[in-house]
């Protein structure tokens, strides 16, 4: 049995917009000067506390809770708003459903997003049905922690051996290699191809396409944690 877990923004789903938005609006609602966009996409991943403390330097405690929650309130509120959308990536939908009809695959998702998100971006595309396993901020430690692919992999009785790690940013690959499973870069997230290089993935994928070769070709036991 094959373990195939992917990261969900900026792998599954494009919700840059609507994160760099919401984000924007918690620091205002702060009387804080919002982060550059790029900023915020290198913490898209993370947990929220731990990527607001990134994007709030010196920030603790209260006031990073009180961030949270503002952001959390903005992103609601945007989300039902029509010129915020958060589409599939080109081919994402089509991979999903092919690996889930695969004999000997499993699926799972490992996020920064809390339970609550993963269970809407699951409900909204129907993919549910599709996932063995389901890890969010809510139930580990933030990446690039192993716990959500140490939890995965028990969950389904996969090995290290035969987990794949799929994500597009450099928390994801450090997550897969501490956690000795393969880790393959999905190039057209939100990290550079050299970050997700020097984080340790052991090969990228430039689209669904190219990442399905790479699934039937690479993954295998003895490539696992070279």
């Amino acid at each position: 049995m094959l373990l195939i877990i992917f990261d969900c923004d900026g792998t599954l789903v494009d919700s840059q917009h609507l994160i760099c938005a919401a984000m924007g609006e918690a620091f205002a609602a702060r009387a804080m000067a919002p982060p550059a966009r790029e900023a915020v996409l290198e913490v898209i991943g993370l947990s929220l506390g731990e990527a607001i403390a990134r994007l709030a330097e010196g920030a603790e405690g209260e006031e990073i809770d009180a961030l949270g929650s503002a952001y959390r309130a903005a992103f609601i509120e945007l989300r039902r708003q029509a010129r915020h959308v958060e589409p599939l990536f080109p081919g994402a939908r089509e991979a999903v459903e092919a690996l889930a009809l695969t004999d000997d695959v499993l699926l799972g998702i490992a996020t920064g997003k809390s339970r609550r998100g993963v269970d809407n971006f699951l409900e909204r595309f129907a993919f549910a049905p599709h996932f063995a396993t389901v890890q969010t901020a809510d139930d580990a430690p933030s990446k690039p922690h192993p716990a959500m692919i140490e939890r995965a992999m028990a969950e389904t009785g996969a090995a290290a051996g035969r987990t794949v790690m799929v994500g597009d940013t450099a928390h994801d690959m450090a997550m897969a290699r501490a956690a000795g499973v393969r880790a393959i870069g999905a190039a057209w997230g939100y990290h550079s191809e050299a970050a997700l290089e020097r984080a340790g993935a052991h090969a990228l994928a430039r689209n669904f396409a190219d990442l399905t070769r790479l699934l039937s070709a690479d993954a295998s036991p003895r490539d696992a944690a070279e």
